[in-house]
C-alpha cells in the first residue's frame, strides 16, 4: 500500500498548510499513541528542534497522545539522534520528533523512532494512516495519559556523544568552530567537544524560533568557512537545524563534504580491523568514494536517496557505516541512526590516531566532477516519465561511454527534480546537467 502522508523522512511541510496544522497533529497524535498502545502499556518521548512552531505542535501532539492513553515525556528542544537514543534507555514504545530538518524556519514536521530508536516500520506507519481516516474518541477518564518532563536529556545524551570516543580521550591542543545552525544542537554540540578538551569557538547558537538554518549551518558554509581562517582554527564543524547532519571545513577553509567524512571513518575503522563488512552510500555519492574504497579493498554498494534507505541496507547485510554526502552519517557501533555528532567525533578520532590535519586525510578520496541542479515542478505527472526526459537521460549516458552517470530523481521532502550529472570531464559534465535540467523545466511548464 503507497502511503498517504509519511513520505522518506516522516511527514513534512510548509506550517499552516495541510497537514502541518495544528488540528492534524492533534489527530495524528491520538492515531500514533492508539496504534503504539496495542504493544501494551504506552509511554512516549516527543522533543523538537528550534523553530517556533514546535510549540503549537507540541501541545497538539501532547493532547493527541494522551487522548489515546498514552504517557508523554517531554525533552524540549534536542537532536534528533537524542531523541532516538532516549527512546531506548528510557524503554519507551516510540519517539518523536518535531523538526523539518534543514528546512527553514516555515516549514515543520513529524519524524518517528520505534522503541529501538529505529526507523517506524511500514506496517506501524500504514496502520498510523488508517487510524488517522477513523473518527477521534478518547479513553476513559481514568485512563488518559499522563505528562512529564525529562530535565536532564541534554547531559544524558551530551554522555552517551562522549562515550562513542575511548575513556580518557582528549582533544587538548585542537581548535574547532561549531555552528549550530539555530538548531537543536545549540546546547550540547558545544558542551561535548568542550569536555573532551577542545577549544571551541560557536556560531549560530542564539535559536529565536525563526533563525532555524537561516544562511547558517551545513546548507550555507559561506559564515564557517571565514570563521575557521579567522581564528586560525584547526577545523570546523556544521550542524543541520536537527542535528542528524554533518559537514566539514579543513583548515584552508575548503568543505569536507558527507562522502568525505564517510569515508575518513570506515578507512579508519578498516584499518584497526573493525569495519565489519563495507559501507553503504546513495545513488547520489560520488564515484570517486567508490573507487577510493576499491583501493582499500573495501565493498560499497548505494542505496536509494535517503537515511531510512541506507539505514534499511545496513540491517540487511550487517555491516556498520553509511551514508550521504549531504552529511547523512551512520555508524551502527555507536547508535541506531545518522548522528552528527558521534559521526564528527568519529573523524576527530580518525585525525587523530593518523596524527593528522582534515586536509591531509581528506586528500585519499580524489572526487570525480558532479553537478546537481535542482528543478522545481509543480503537480501532476513526474517530468521523468517524460519520453523526451526519458531519451534525453540514455542519450548522454551512451555519450559517457561507462566513464560517468547520470541521475535524475524526485525529492522526498521537496517539489523539485535532482539532476545529477557524475564524469570525469568537469565541462562536459556541467553541460550535460545543464541540458538536462533545461528539458526538465520545458516538460514541467
Amino acid at each position: 500500500m503507497s502511503k498517504k502522508y509519511f513520505g522518506t523522512d516522516g511527514i513534512r511541510g510548509r506550517v499552516g498548510e495541510y497537514p502541518i496544522t495544528p488540528d492534524f497533529m492533534l489527530k495524528l497524535g491520538w492515531a500514533a499513541g492508539m496504534a503504539f498502545r496495542k504493544m501494551g502499556a504506552c509511554k512516549v518521548l516527543v522533543g523538537k528542534d528550534t523553530r517556533i512552531s514546535g510549540y503549537m505542535f507540541e501541545s497538539a501532539l501532547e493532547a493527541g497522545l494522551t487522548s489515546a492513553g498514552a504517557d508523554v515525556m517531554l525533552l524540549g528542544p534536542m537532536p534528533t539522534p537524542a531523541i532516538a537514543y532516549l527512546s531506548r534507555t528510557f524503554q519507551a514504545e516510540a519517539g518523536i520528533v518535531i523538526s523539518a530538518s534543514h528546512n527553514p524556519h516555515d516549514d515543520n514536521g513529524i519524524k518517528f523512532f520505534s522503541g529501538k530508536g529505529t526507523k517506524l516500520p511500514d506496517e506501524l506507519e500504514l496502520m498510523i494512516e488508517e487510524l488517522l481516516d477513523t473518527p477521534m474518541t478518547v479513553v476513559e477518564s481514568s485512563k488518559i495519559g499522563k505528562v512529564s518532563r525529562i530535565n536532564d536529556a541534554s547531559g544524558r545524551y551530551i554522555e552517551f556523544c562522549k562515550s562513542s570516543v575511548p575513556t580518557g580521550t582528549s582533544f587538548s591542543g585542537l581548535k574547532i568552530v561549531i555552528d549550530c545552525a539555530h538548531g537543536a544542537t545549540y546546547k550540547v554540540a558545544p558542551s561535548v567537544f568542550r569536555e573532551l578538551g577542545a577549544e571551541v569557538v560557536v556560531l549560530s547558537a542564539q535559536p529565536n524560533g525563526l533563525n532555524i538554518n537561516d544562511n547558517c549551518g551545513s546548507t550555507h558554509m559561506g559564515q564557517l568557512q571565514a570563521a575557521v581562517l579567522s581564528e586560525h582554527a584547526d577545523l570546523g564543524i556544521a550542524f543541520d537545524g536537527d542535528g542528524d547532519r554533518v559537514l566539514m571545513v579543513d583548515h584552508t577553509g575548503a568543505i569536507v563534504d558527507g562522502d568525505e567524512l564517510l569515508y575518513i571513518i570506515a578507512r579508519d575503522l578498516h584499518e584497526r580491523g573493525k569495519l565489519q563488512g563495507g559501507v553503504v552510500g546513495t545513488l547520489m555519492s560520488n564515484l570517486g568514494l567508490e573507487l577510493a574504497l576499491a583501493d582499500l579493498g573495501i565493498p560499497f554498494v548505494r542505496a536509494n536517496v535517503g537515511d531510512r534507505y541506507v539505514i534499511a541496507e545496513l540491517l540487511e547485510r550487517n555491516w556498520l557505516v553509511g551514508g550521504e554526502n549531504s552529511g547523512h552519517v551512520v555508524c551502527f557501533n555507536h547508535t541506531t541512526t545518522g548522528d552528527a555528532i558521534i559521526a564528527a567525533l568519529q573523524v576527530l578520532m580518525a585525525l587523530k590516531t593518523r596524527s593528522e590535519g582534515l586536509a591531509q586525510t581528506r586528500q585519499a578520496l580524489r572526487k570525480c566532477p558532479q553537478v546537481l541542479i535542482n528543478v522545481r515542478f509543480g503537480g501532476g505527472e513526474s517530468p521523468l516519465e517524460h519520453p523526451a526526459v526519458k531519451e534525453a537521460s540514455a542519450r548522454v549516458t551512451q555519450a559517457m561511454a561507462g566513464r560517468g552517470r547520470v541521475l535524475l530523481r524526485k525529492s522526498g521532502t521537496e517539489p523539485l527534480v535532482r539532476v545529477m550529472v557524475e564524469g570525469e570531464d568537469e565541462t562536459q559534465v556541467r553541460g550535460y546537467a545543464e541540458e538536462l535540467a533545461k528539458l526538465v523545466t520545458e516538460v514541467s511548464a
